[in-house]
């Protein structure tokens, strides 16, 4: 038998549940460049890069919520890395991701694609080319 004092725990149990969870993160924008601000919003906004230079991109979201930020770093057609970081944000907010190459990037175009937990949500390319 299903007593009163056991449906409204029951129902308290569901509150508190639904009040800690975070909602999904939104994608805001993305921005791709040389340089980080310290809100982890790019400094130097830019699509292209020398060889030498470390490419960072910026994935900013709208709300506070959790989940996972990830990103498909492409050359051409080729995966050069996919590393992605898992996030709780109050509000909204930037999470960062850097290429860096121990020599030189080859000049041609480059991509970034940007995942909030494993779905593609939007896409940034670029070039890297010698310039003088």
């Amino acid at each position: 038998m299903v007593t009163q004092v056991s449906i409204v725990a029951a129902l308290l149990a569901a509150l508190v549940t639904a009040g800690c969870s975070n909602p999904p993160l939104s994608l805001s924008n993305i921005q791709v460049g040389r340089s980080l601000n310290p809100d982890r919003s790019i400094a130097s906004i830019t699509t292209l890069f020398k060889p030498s230079e470390t490419i960072y991109v910026s994935v900013q979201t709208r709300q506070a919520g959790s989940g996972t930020v990830g990103v498909k770093w492409m050359f051409g057609s080729q995966v050069i890395d996919e590393p992605t970081k898992t996030v709780k944000y109050d509000g909204p907010a930037s999470t960062d991701f850097h290429l860096r190459n121990s020599g030189a990037f080859p000049p041609g175009d480059y991509s970034v694609e940007i995942f909030i937990d494993g779905q593609m949500v939007g896409k940034r390319v670029f070039k890297v080319d010698d310039i003088r």
